[in-house]
């Protein structure tokens, strides 16, 4: 275990006016609060926020956060209050462990929508401050450390946490190496067999080329100072497990097949002294295609700043370098900790300002903001893995403003990283010039031109189409507005009908008072509650006037409505005088021999429609049926009983034939007068009806109709969907 006095010194030797006091007394009083707790391995439970703050010490942090990364226990684990913390060491130190608390609860948990919800917390606890997140990493890097002590089921629910969200936002956060560590040591839980496999793999490997990696490094150095570069330095070192196993599985290659197990870091003082080495080395040694990247004039998201090459270098062996500046190692190494907003002291390197706010803090915000757009948990979860998990392809305006995107991404998504209306508004994207489609999958360097459209409104299955999770995001909420508006514009029609009804004049400002009463949040939710039916038009006509008394008159039909009789025992069925049900008859329709018995099918035929004819089992009649009739799905496997029909009718002896439509109609009375009247202005007979109520406001109407053909049947549906008392029309097939 640490000794208290070796911690001050790690502090001291990168900031020799350390506050040593408050380390102390941080020290002491962890010590004291957590007094003789255990951990599951038995040590003396004050020796793992000891290790946590060595952790930190090794990014150069400052003693506030060194302190409350002995404390960071304390609240949760002990008597300690927030308030003692305060008056012993400060509001800001408190304030920090506080938040360190209240996310403690994201270890080990396993289902997803609490897992989401801690994340919540985790991002909102940083957002105010980074060094939460400093000291939560270094957590949770210490905890799998020594996670062997832990049962099987534990390490495996651990691991999967740390390899699924720590690891990766580490990484986001640009501190490369410790997302590393996490991932090496989650893999070894996850998968041991495939960790122990590459593991035996490598150390062979390492055994047959014992003094490679100090060769090479020889001899680029050797070639870099011949060359003037004399302040340059080379580390090399062989990849890690879980490194070499992502590659293996993502090129699905074996083991054998990988030729670039080895990596070379140049370091060197200046960026013009990048680009030098890079031509020095790319003279001297052949260059890999397609394997050469610069993330110095094109930064990642997280801040990285490298120049990214494969060479088959020194021993006819592939080599990985990176060439850097010592400031672009210690961001490479260290990410958002290493940045200058986190340090005291003047101007950074390279012409970083004191102060500006790093891109990888800057995507940590972006993410924050996504909080209060509504997603659930699960929503948001998902969002922030795409967001953590993708690399990234580099595309620009046609005005040069750049624009970091996930690999994989289409010009959809790039739209949505615009700017959220741009990317509701999109209905077309030219990638260099050209018009391509939406689908195309963006390449580093792209342009990428947005066209656009005022009444364009993003379809759902986009959703499917994006990688980023703000446009899928973005998608959701506008498909959910979408179909709220239309819900909307149909409740609002409702409840004018209802207060109408009632002698009273409906608006949204009458409303607003009673949304208590009604259980929502605004006046729009309201009313698209209506149209959905999930709330009665006269319960909102109650809320709105409580004193109001229903005095609905039933109005007697006239004469010339009493052509059709309702079946009041049940409220179901409507019969003409007349019609026989199942009645048959002979008619000449070309496809068939002789005169056969010709029945159709329950919901009918009509002159127009595509038809077949289904032969009867003793085979002395045939039914007719529509193309699209679902029931033709069971005689698949009797081809014998089809029959090619077609209509040849005598139109001098014109007959009426059957269909049915399915009519979705607001409660109301008139209702089914208007239906009616319709039906007889368009020359056609109701044959038969039934009515069901589904929702509080709706009701369903099934007609069997009697038309002369499909075209008078078509005229009659679109004069229906006409009717501001019908929600829906469309024809049915049996």
């Amino acid at each position: 275990m640490m000794r208290q006095y070796e911690l001050v010194e790690r502090v001291q030797k990168y900031k020799p006016d350390a506050n040593e006091a408050l380390l102390n007394k941080a020290y002491v009083y962890a010590m004291q609060k957590h007094g003789q707790q255990k951990r599951a391995s038995g040590d003396p439970y004050i020796s793992h926020p000891l290790e946590v703050a060595a952790i930190l010490t090794e990014m150069h942090l400052d003693e506030p956060t060194i302190a409350v990364a002995l404390l960071h226990d304390t609240i949760e684990d002990t008597t300690a209050t927030r308030a003692e913390i305060d008056e012993l060491f400060g509001e800001d130190i408190g304030r920090l462990v506080e938040g360190l608390t209240k996310i403690k609860k994201l270890d080990l948990v396993s289902k997803k929508a609490k897992q989401a919800e801690n994340l919540r917390k985790l991002l909102l606890a940083i957002s105010d401050d980074v060094r939460v997140l400093l000291v939560k990493l270094a957590d949770r890097l210490h905890n799998m450390r020594t996670l062997d002590h832990m049962t099987a089921e534990k390490r495996a629910r651990i691991s999967e946490e740390t390899m699924d969200i720590y690891a990766p936002l580490a990484g986001r956060m640009g501190m490369q190496d410790l997302r590393e560590e996490l991932e090496e040591l989650s893999f070894r839980h996850i998968n041991p067999e495939a960790y122990e496999t590459v593991t035996r793999r490598l150390e062979e490997l390492s055994r047959r080329n014992e003094g490679l990696i100090k060769k090479i490094e020889d001899e680029l150095r050797d070639l870099l100072i011949a060359n003037g570069l004399t302040g340059a330095s080379v580390k090399g070192r062989q990849k890690k497990a879980y490194s070499v196993f992502r590659k293996m599985q993502s090129k699905s290659l074996s083991f054998e097949q990988l030729s670039d197990v080895y990596g070379f870091r140049i370091i060197v003082e200046t960026v013009p002294a990048c680009y030098s080495a890079l031509g020095i080395v790319h003279s001297r040694w052949r260059v890999v295609p397609g394997r050469f990247k610069d993330y110095i004039s094109t930064p990642k998201q997280n801040d990285y700043r490298s120049i990214h090459t494969t060479i088959v270098g020194p021993s006819r062996q592939r080599i990985e370098l990176q060439i850097r500046t010592k400031r672009m190692h210690e961001i490479a190494e260290f990410g958002i900790a290493a940045h200058t907003l986190y340090k005291d002291g003047g101007t950074g390197s390279e012409g970083e300002a004191l102060g500006r706010e790093s891109n990888a803090y800057s995507w940590l915000r972006h993410t924050i903001e996504a909080l209060a757009e509504g997603d659930s948990p699960e929503e948001f979860l998902e969002h922030t893995k795409l967001e953590l998990f993708q690399d990234q392809v580099f595309c620009f305006t046609p005005k040069g403003k750049l624009i970091a995107l996930p690999r994989g991404a289409t010009p959809i998504d790039f739209a949505y990283a615009v700017h959220t209306n741009i990317g509701d508004t999109t209905v077309g994207a030219k990638i260099n010039g050209r018009i391509m489609p939406l689908v195309t999958r963006l390449a580093n360097g792209d342009e990428v031109e947005i066209i656009r459209s005022g009444v364009q409104v993003p379809p759902a299955a986009w959703e499917e189409i994006v990688v980023t999770g703000k446009a899928r995001a973005a998608i959701r909420r506008a498909t959910r507005m979408a179909i709220r508006k239309q819900y909307a514009g149909l409740g609002h029609r409702i409840l004018e009908r209802t207060f109408e009804r009632a002698g009273k004049i409906f608006s949204r400002d009458v409303m607003r008072p009673a949304l208590h009463r009604l259980g929502q949040k605004d006046v729009e939710d309201a009313i698209a509650a209506v149209g959905r039916g999930e709330i009665s038009s006269l319960d909102v006509l109650r809320a709105v006037y409580p004193d109001h008394q229903d005095e609905r008159v039933t109005v007697k039909p006239s004469s010339d409505e009493g052509w059709f009789h309702m079946n009041t025992a049940t409220g179901m069925a409507f019969r003409l005088p007349g019609q026989a049900k199942g009645e048959a008859g002979v008619l000449p329709i070309r496809g068939l021999s002789g005169a056969l018995e010709v029945r159709f099918s329950p919901s009918g035929a009509v002159p127009g429609d595509r038809i077949v004819g289904i032969m009867d089992d003793n085979g002395e009649g045939i039914t007719i049926y529509p193309i699209q009739a679902s029931t033709l799905q069971k005689f698949d496997d009797e081809p014998e009983r089809w029959i090619d029909v077609r209509w040849d009718l005598d139109f001098a002896n014109k007959a009426r034939f059957t269909a049915r439509i399915l009519i979705n109609a607001i409660n109301e009375p008139g209702t089914l007068a208007k239906v009616a009247q319709a039906v007889a202005t368009m020359d056609v007979n109701i044959r038969t009806l039934s009515m069901m109520r589904v929702a509080i406001d709706f009701t369903e109407m099934a007609l069997d109709l009697e038309v002369w053909d499909l075209r008078q049947l078509n005229q009659l549906i679109a004069q229906l969907k006409e009717l501001d008392c019908l929600a829906t029309v469309k024809r049915v097939f049996d």
